[in-house]
């Protein structure tokens, strides 16, 4: 199997800065927990790069949602930055049961795979 060469850039911001972005862009005038850019779809596909896209994680929400979920922030972080590359790849949660199901499948598949590589 042969596999495409892409880059990503991260972007780590605060609740103001990702709810700034989620207003702009997405038209939710609230913070989130992240937030994915394609650049492979819309209007700078035409451009020849290995840049899939954008990924932007509030730290401030991480914190929160990890504190929620009893989990350390290195590991919200990770499963928000899965949850962001799944979506430049085109997979989606919103509008079908099941495309949130197989998108689930896939996070806690690559989450596992993460996990077992780092060294806490």
């Amino acid at each position: 199997m042969e596999y495409q060469k892409w880059e990503i850039s991260i972007l780590l911001v605060d609740d103001h800065q990702i709810k700034k972005l989620n207003k702009k862009y997405l038209h939710r005038s609230r913070p989130t927990d992240v937030i994915s850019f394609s650049q492979i779809e819309g209007e700078f596909s035409h451009i020849n790069t290995n840049l899939l896209g954008d990924v932007v994680i509030s730290v401030e929400t991480a914190k929160r949602q990890a504190k929620e979920a009893n989990t350390t922030l290195q590991d919200e972080i990770t499963f928000l930055l899965i949850h962001g590359v799944l979506h430049l790849l085109g997979y989606d949660h919103e509008g079908s049961v099941k495309k949130a199901q197989e998108m689930k499948a896939k996070e806690r598949e690559l989450f596992s795979k993460v996990k077992s590589q780092v060294k806490s």
